[in-house]
């Protein structure tokens, strides 16, 4: 059975995000570049952990290894969180319009706890 990568709808329909194609409307240019090297530095490190695993290292050093990516992903997810708080949520709950706050603070809340996760 192949994989899908459909995903359930966002109960905030309102979001300040254009929704229908899922793109950001505000952008900081500051923190996208910083994601972009940040990313770019990720996948250096993934190739890294590829080449360890086929060359047969040390264990506790791969699994050292993989902490760090893991925490270079934290630290993205972060700035893309910053980035949405001001743009996205920001515009949502100074609207006044409860459903769009209300929307807009339960998607906080599910992102909160994956990112917890």
């Amino acid at each position: 059975m192949p994989a899908t990568t459909e995903r359930r709808p966002r109960a905030n329909a309102a979001c300040a995000c254009d929704t229908s194609v899922r793109k950001a409307v505000g952008v900081d240019p500051e923190i996208k570049v910083a994601n972009r090297h940040r990313l770019r530095r990720i996948e250096g490190q993934i190739r890294g952990l590829q080449k360890m695993v086929e060359d047969d290292r040390y264990c506790p050093d791969i699994i050292l290894q993989i902490a760090s990516v893991q925490e270079a992903l934290r630290g993205v997810a972060r700035n893309l969180m910053r980035n949405h708080l001001h743009h996205c949520a920001a515009k949502a709950l100074r609207s006044g319009k409860k459903q769009e706050s209300q929307a807009m603070y339960d998607e906080l809340l599910e992102l909160i706890y994956a990112h917890l996760r």
